[in-house]
Formats: C-alpha cells, sequence, structure tokens
C-alpha cells in the first residue's frame, strides 16, 4: 500500500526519527511531507535525508496560515497517487523552559494542531496522529498498580501553583478535538501521551540526559534542580517512541479517538541517572550539586502502557542503558569533530 505521511515538526526529535524509519522501507511506498521552523531543532537532524525522493521538506511555521495553505495545495496535487494520506502532528513546544510561556505553547500546541487537524480533514485524509504529552497528568503521574492509565482522573497544578501547566492544559484539549474528529466521523486518528522521551541525536543539551552529558563533558560536573534529590523518572528512547506511532497508524481499530501512553517502566531517579552517565563517560567520582527548584514538577512519572500494548503489537526495545550509551557515544564523537 503506498502512503504519504505529512508530518509537522519533522526535524524535531519525533519527527526526525519518523522520517528515518519510513524511509528504511526501500520499496518507495512511502512519501513523506514534512516541514519545521527550526524553533528547537536544526536541519542537521534530517541532512541525510534531505536527497532522497521520496522526502519533501520545506521550512515552514505550523502557525503560518500562507504557508500551511501550501502545505495543503502540495497534498492535494499528489494524494490521488496514494492509497493512503496520514498526518502526524509533531509540532510542539516541547523544551521546560518553554512551558510557562503561555503564548506561545497555546498558539503552536493548541491552534496549530486544531489548524493542522482541520487540514486533514479538508483534503480527505484516512488518519491523524495527535502528539501529546504525559504532562497532562501533572501532579498525578503515578500510582502504586503499575503506574497512571489513560482512563484515570487527572489532577492537575492550576494557575495558582505554576504557569507550567499551561502547556499541558493545552496539549489535554488538543486530545478532545482529536477525539470530537473522530466521532463525528471526519477520520480516524488518536493522541499520545509520551513520558519523557530522548535521543541520541539529540543537539540542544535542555532536557535533562543531554543536559547531564554536556555538563560532565565541558565543566566537569553537574548541577541539578533541588527537585532531582527526590525526583524519578522512566525514560523513552525516540526509536521506540516514533515505532509507536507507525503501530497505531498502522492499527485502524486502534484509531478510535482514544489516548495511549507510550513509556516504558524502566524507572530510575535523577541522581541515579547523572551517576550512571558519569561512569559510562569514565568519571570514577562524579560531582554532582544542586541549585534552584522547579514548581509543580511531580516527584515520580510512571505511565501504564497495557493499552498500547492490547490494542498493537508495540513494545520498547532499547533500554536505558543502551540508549545513554548511545547517547554518550555520539555526544563525544560530535564533540571531537568540532
Amino acid at each position: 500500500m503506498k502512503k504519504l505521511y505529512v508530518i509537522s515538526g519533522v526535524t524535531g526529535m519525533t519527527g526526525n526519527e519518523l522520517v528515518h524509519q519510513l524511509l528504511e522501507n526501500k520499496s518507495g511506498e512511502n512519501h513523506i511531507i514534512g516541514f519545521d521552523n527550526f524553533y528547537a531543532s536544526s536541519l542537521e537532524t534530517i541532512k541525510d535525508c534531505i536527497s532522497d525522493k521520496r522526502f519533501e521538506f520545506f521550512e515552514y511555521d505550523i502557525d503560518d496560515e500562507s504557508q500551511m495553505n501550501l502545505i495543503e495545495n502540495r497534498v492535494k496535487e499528489i494524494k490521488e497517487n496514494f492509497d493512503e494520506v496520514i498526518y502526524i502532528n509533531c509540532a510542539a513546544v516541547v523544551h521546560t523552559e518553554h512551558f510557562y510561556h503561555v503564548h506561545e505553547t497555546f498558539e503552536t500546541n493548541v491552534l496549530g494542531m486544531k489548524n493542522f487537524l482541520e487540514q486533514a480533514v479538508r483534503v480527505g485524509a484516512e488518519k491523524y496522529i495527535n502528539c501529546s504529552t504525559s504532562e497532562v497528568y501533572s501532579m498525578n503521574s503515578w500510582n502504586e498498580n503499575g503506574g497512571v492509565k489513560e482512563s484515570d482522573y487527572i489532577t492537575m497544578a492550576d494557575a495558582e501553583h505554576s504557569q507550567r501547566t499551561s502547556y499541558a492544559t493545552g496539549k489535554l484539549l488538543t486530545e478532545f478535538f482529536m477525539r470530537d474528529a473522530v466521532e463525528t466521523g471526519k477520520i480516524l486518528g488518536c493522541s499520545i501521551r509520551f513520558a519523557n522521551v530522548y535521543s541520541k541525536n539529540e543537539r540542544y543539551p535542555k532536557h535533562i540526559i543531554p543536559f547531564i552529558i554536556n555538563s560532565f563533558e565541558k565543566d566537569g560536573k553537574v548541577v541539578l534542580l533541588e527537585n532531582s534529590r527526590k525526583n524519578k523518572r522512566t525514560f523513552l528512547h525516540n526509536y521506540d517512541s516514533c515505532s509507536a506511532v507507525l503501530a497505531l497508524a498502522g492499527t485502524d481499530s486502534a484509531l478510535d479517538g482514544s489516548v495511549y501512553n507510550v513509556a516504558t517502566d524502566e524507572e530510575i531517579s535523577i541522581i541515579d541517572l547523572a551517576k550512571l552517565c558519569a561512569e559510562k563517560m569514565g568519571i570514577r567520582e562524579p560531582v554532582i550539586e544542586f541549585n534552584g527548584y522547579r514548581e509543580s514538577d511531580p516527584e515520580r512519572r510512571l505511565l501504564s502502557t497495557e493499552k498500547i500494548r492490547t490494542r498493537t503489537k508495540w513494545k520498547p526495545v532499547i533500554d536505558l542503558n543502551k540508549g545513554l550509551t548511545e547517547c554518550i557515544a555520539n555526544y563525544l564523537t560530535e564533540i571531537k569533530n568540532v
């Protein structure tokens, strides 16, 4: 079956890995139209794919109406050559430092998603995958019964606690847009709540894993937030997060407007994460300091993935040990080549 994928945020952590996995199929049946404005990424992540005729890249902004009209026109121009058109929304203001910027997160994560969804409906796309976030669980992001489930009620921090939750609130709203579009018969689709995704190719030391690696290499120590004295997290390699996207996109019965957790159950404390990175970097006695505090930061984030495992054949295949080894090797190689 020949499939046309239209992917926003295509140079970001999820988008670029989707491109690589889709192009691994050498049959030529997959074709990709992707765009990004490089808000939190760069062309470096897909530079090895640019010359592939199956991939069309545009330096466009999901919030720019005229540019999105051009994407829509391009899809209409070639869609008849394909058996299925699948929209995947990876555009998101995801770095923690941006969570507090209400206008930016609303424009891209809410309005951008909604407009992209409406475009998918107008062009007659069969499917739409909405990348949401586990941040929606806010302060209720774990329990003692194998992790929080998609159907569990949510207790969120609010404006009295922290502006950070505006990001989660916006993402939660997109899940309602997705559900409504499916229930009104406009398209098949779902939303995915990713938990702490990381990549060996991250270019910016803003997420915790590249931050730790970068700090040890450049400063000989790492300075963590005070929250890190207690916090635990699970970490999902972006190979696995993207394989989940494609598993869902390929399972029509799962695209009923549902929400799916995509995560691992391999939990580790932030302090132990720093120590593990140091060990892999050959640092015997790592210097770990603490400074600063982040409001509305849950101590744990542990999600149940029973739902996606039941409805698809997906399961993560890259454990944290292997993933960290890849991240560190890739980062140190880049440093040497600079």
